[in-house]
C-alpha cells in the first residue's frame, strides 16, 4: 500500500473516530508528522491507525475536542434540516467512541475481532461485547426514530 492510500485509509478512521472533518484531517496530519519523525516513513497500516486512535483518545480525554454547528445550516423545523432525518451521523453519534472505533474496523476496513483487540490492546471478547452493543445500540436508536408506522405496524383482524 503506497503513502497515498494509507493517509486515505487513516482519513476515513480518523474520520469515524471524530465525526469532523477538520479534527480528522488535523489526527492524521498529527499522526503522520509523528511517525515521519520518529521512523522516517509512516510505517504500517496498523501503526498508522493505532497512532491516530492514541491522539484521538488523548485529545477527547482532554477535553479538547468540540463539534461546531455551521451557520448555513436551515434553522430546525425547515423541512431540510438534518435532525429531521434519521442519517448515519446521527446514529454513530450516540456511541461511545470505543464501539465506534470498533465498529468501524470492523464493517469498513474488515478486520477481525482479534485483529481489532491487538490493534486497541483490548482482549478479543471485550471488541466482541463493543461490537455487539454498538449494534444493539444502533438498532434502538434506529427503531426510536423510525415513524410510528414502522415500529408498530397495524394488526389485521
Amino acid at each position: 500500500m503506497d503513502d497515498r492510500e494509507l493517509i486515505r485509509a487513516g482519513y476515513r478512521y480518523a474520520l469515524s473516530l471524530t465525526h469532523q472533518p477538520a479534527d480528522a484531517e488535523d489526527l492524521v496530519q498529527t499522526a503522520a508528522a509523528r511517525l515521519f519523525d520518529r521512523n522516517g516513513e509512516l510505517g504500517p497500516r496498523a501503526l498508522l491507525f493505532t497512532t491516530i486512535r492514541n491522539l484521538f483518545y488523548d485529545t477527547w480525554r482532554r477535553g479538547k475536542v468540540v463539534a461546531f454547528t455551521p451557520l448555513e445550516e436551515d434553522p430546525p423545523g425547515s423541512a431540510g434540516h438534518p435532525a429531521d432525518r434519521l442519517d448515519l451521523e446521527t446514529l454513530l453519534g450516540r456511541l461511545r467512541p470505543e464501539e465506534r472505533e470498533a465498529l468501524y474496523l470492523n464493517v469498513v476496513e474488515g478486520y477481525t475481532a482479534e485483529e481489532i483487540g491487538r490493534l486497541s490492546g483490548r482482549p478479543r471478547n471485550t471488541v466482541l461485547s463493543w461490537l455487539s452493543r454498538a449494534r444493539k445500540r444502533l438498532q434502538a436508536t434506529a427503531d426510536e426514530t423510525a415513524p410510528n408506522s414502522a415500529k408498530h405496524p397495524a394488526k389485521e383482524r
